[in-house]
């Protein structure tokens, strides 16, 4: 099989004075964008063939930055500039391709639109005919001379946008969040609606699994919105909001084992464990293989039809008569009333623990502050003094638990049967060292002043 990718160079800026198109170089957003692309053509493997770009300065600024973020000789063969490439024409395009020698069997080519949406169009007709700046897609096609190539041969594997593969360039073009001074009710629908949007908006980053801040974001939402519906119950009954919440809550609990894999990766990545090197690759490389398979098995739940129609039902609700009718109900005043009572129980599970309760103790006191957070932030007049209280009680307490979630991985890791006995042991010596930490935060969790003064 050949391996087609075709990228459309980044923004460029406009031609000024006498610039001419040819010299157009990139804008600052284009210079964010070919950065951000550069981990994917890496993990797709695009650059380990050939690369032929136009001669356009865009298009030599785009593999420059690309280049500047790789390893290096992460570009295995000498990119090849073509004045061919420079070219707005499909005909043209298609004909520089099927000129090309049969050796090279992975090709990415960096060029121009409309010329590359036509090449694309003319190898998968349903290949989608909007191809922004910076984006990349990939065909598989037979293996046969690129001479011999016919319409519609190619499938298109996948295709990426900057803002997709990038949470800092999707923050740019993500909803916003209305500007709503009305009353409680009014505010908290337009909240619940933004939260909506917001999850479906960031279903493609996550979906592409480029920037892990798509997943944490898009749990984040689910989680917030799950936050305002339990708060609806605390104060009165919705016909079917329980079941509503509960998928809600299956949907976030989903991604839990995907998001601890990648903080404890990205940790490992920032700060060398007490590891040896041999017993650290070994260990990274097992647990980027579970990510893989957390990550494709949440791609398939969210590319089935029933998460479509469940997110679609969930819509539909939060915008019915009997939501907007129990949203009248949260008034501040019974807001503060449910907040009181969670600030109450918190209290009391953080006067209860002792330096001998378990790990599920303080995971639940957690879970305690967050619910408190959410409430909180639905109540504008919320003192920030208590806002900022409660989100260092959630780090120290977040701390705690991605401690435990790594003992947990590296326990999984030593219990698997592909890794010698020297690897486990410094696997389980390092799991060990953690209740040091453990037993800090535990201490500073303890010595915690009571929500309620």
């Amino acid at each position: 099989m050949r391996h087609l990718f075709v990228m459309r160079h980044a923004k460029a800026k406009q031609p000024s004075g006498n610039m001419t198109d040819h010299q157009r170089p990139l804008r600052k957003r284009g210079k964010r964008q070919a950065t951000a692309m550069a981990p994917v053509l890496q993990r797709w493997q695009a650059l380990e063939g050939q690369v032929h770009v136009s001669t356009a300065a865009r298009t030599r600024e785009t593999l420059d930055d690309i280049a500047a973020q790789l390893p290096e000789r992460a570009l295995i063969n000498q990119p090849q500039f073509d004045d061919a490439l420079y070219t707005f024409d499909g005909e043209e395009l298609l004909a520089w391709l099927k000129a090309l020698p049969d050796e090279p069997e992975k090709m990415l080519v960096i060029g121009h639109n409309p010329a590359l949406v036509d090449l694309a169009c003319w190898l998968n007709k349903e290949t989608p005919t909007s191809l922004p700046t910076g984006s990349v897609l990939h065909f598989r096609l037979p293996d046969r001379p690129w001479s011999s190539m016919e319409p519609g041969c190619a499938e298109l594997v996948r295709r990426l946008t900057p803002e997709e593969a990038s949470y800092s360039l999707f923050k740019r073009l993500a909803p916003k969040p209305s500007d709503h001074k009305g009353n409680t009710s009014s505010r908290l629908l337009a909240m619940l609606e933004h939260q909506y949007r917001m999850v479906r908006a960031l279903e493609p980053g996550v979906i592409a699994g480029v920037d892990a801040e798509f997943l944490h974001q898009y749990r984040v939402n689910l989680r917030r919105s799950r936050a305002v519906g339990e708060s609806v119950r605390s104060i009165t009954k919705v016909p079917g909001l329980k079941k509503m919440l509960k998928r809600l809550k299956h949907r976030a609990r989903a991604t839990s084992d995907l998001r601890d894999l990648d903080v404890f990766l990205e940790d490992i990545g920032n700060t060398s464990p007490p590891l040896s090197f041999a017993t650290r690759q070994a260990l990274q490389q097992w647990l980027q293989d579970c990510q893989r398979a957390e990550h494709q098995a949440l791609c398939e739940q969210l590319s089935a039809p029933a998460y479509a129609e469940e997110m679609q039902n969930w819509q539909r609700f939060i915008v019915s008569d009997d939501v907007k009718k129990a949203l009248t109900k949260l008034t501040p005043k019974r807001i503060k009333a449910v907040l009181n009572k969670r600030i109450a129980r918190h209290d009391e599970d953080l006067a209860a623990l002792s330096s001998d309760s378990s790990d599920t103790a303080l995971h639940e006191l957690r879970k305690g502050v967050k619910r408190i957070r959410y409430l909180a932030d639905l109540n504008p007049k919320v003192p920030k003094s208590f806002l900022a209280e409660l989100k260092h009680r959630q780090r120290l307490l977040g701390d705690f638990q991605d401690l435990c979630t790594r003992q947990a991985w590296l326990n999984a890791f030593i219990e698997s049967a592909d890794n010698d006995a020297e690897q486990k042991k410094e696997c389980a010596s390092w799991g060990a060292s953690l209740e040091k930490r453990k037993h800090e935060l535990r201490n500073e969790v303890l010595a915690l002043a009571p929500l309620a003064r």
